[in-house]
């Protein structure tokens, strides 16, 4: 599972013209859900996402999390952050997980996102979106579940 993580000083999503999802000072969070991903990829996602210190404290240094600044979430599906773009010039993504499996992991992912006791809004699966964010920095962060894996030093 991949999390694409902007901090944002506001964004939200609309479908068909309407604002499905809106949220102020926190993180706009793309989650991409990957073949074989489970409950523990969703797990470490959102451990990492909601403990990442990236807020400034009152010195500017990134020492608080989300959860200590009681950060607001906009988490969207976006399936693209699986894209393969290795060869030829149109990406593959044969890595994403399929639609039903996706689905379910995504609604997961957003029940442990609400556990956390932050606002939690969302957009819509599979709808085309327009996103709009006000990148915060800017910073952007890419979380890997399988880097949980690795080691750390090489």
């Amino acid at each position: 599972m991949r999390a694409l993580l902007q901090r944002v000083s506001s964004a939200s999503a609309v479908v068909d013209g309407a604002v499905v999802g809106s949220v102020g000072a926190g993180f706009a969070a793309f989650i991409g859900v990957g073949q074989g991903d489970g409950a523990a990829d969703a797990e470490y996602i959102v451990s990492k996402t909601v403990n990442l210190r990236v807020f400034p404290d009152e010195e500017g240094r990134f020492n608080r999390s989300a959860l200590d600044v009681g950060a607001e979430l906009l988490v969207i599906s976006q399936f693209t952050l699986y894209a393969d773009t290795r060869r030829g010039r149109r990406p593959s993504f044969s890595g994403a997980a399929a639609p039903a499996a996706a689905a379910a992991l995504f609604d997961e992912t957003l029940a442990l996102f609400r556990r956390s006791g932050l606002k939690v809004e969302t957009g819509r699966f599979q709808a085309h979106m327009n996103v709009s964010l006000v990148n915060d920095g800017p910073v952007t962060i890419l979380v890997d579940s399988a880097d949980r894996l690795r080691a750390r030093r090489g």
